[in-house]
């Protein structure tokens, strides 16, 4: 079982930065795959980003290539993600997604954390 708490939501204008962190509760996030995972108000739930924690492949959705960058933090035992130049559009509840495997059912899910990019 893998418990995740994800943090660093937040309100702030166009343009600005956020970083989002996801931790495992519990036990380390070795032999697991982490995303993130974003929501927006009526849409449906979009992959943004995973990182494989053993050796670090990172994969991201197409549009969050450039602005989104997936990391993974060894000390922390946590799984960074790095937004900038937001937009307006990337307003959603982001969460964070660990299974052990990047094509897998995603089998552990965090609560989720507000970002809203106010214009």
């Amino acid at each position: 079982q893998v418990q995740l708490v994800e943090s660093g939501g937040g309100l702030v204008q166009a343009g600005g930065s956020l970083r989002l962190s996801c931790a495992a509760s519990g036990r380390t996030f070795s032999g697991y795959v982490v995303g993130w995972f974003r929501q927006a108000p009526g849409k449906e739930r979009a992959f943004v980003a995973a990182i494989r924690w053993s050796g670090g492949s990172t994969y991201y959705a197409d549009s969050m290539k450039g602005r989104f960058t997936i990391s993974r933090d060894n000390a922390k035992n946590t799984v960074d993600l790095q937004m900038n130049s937001l937009k307006p559009e990337d307003t959603a509840v982001y969460y964070c997604a660990a299974d052990l495997s990047v094509t897998g059912a995603w089998a552990y899910w965090g609560q989720g954390t507000q970002v809203t990019v106010s214009s």
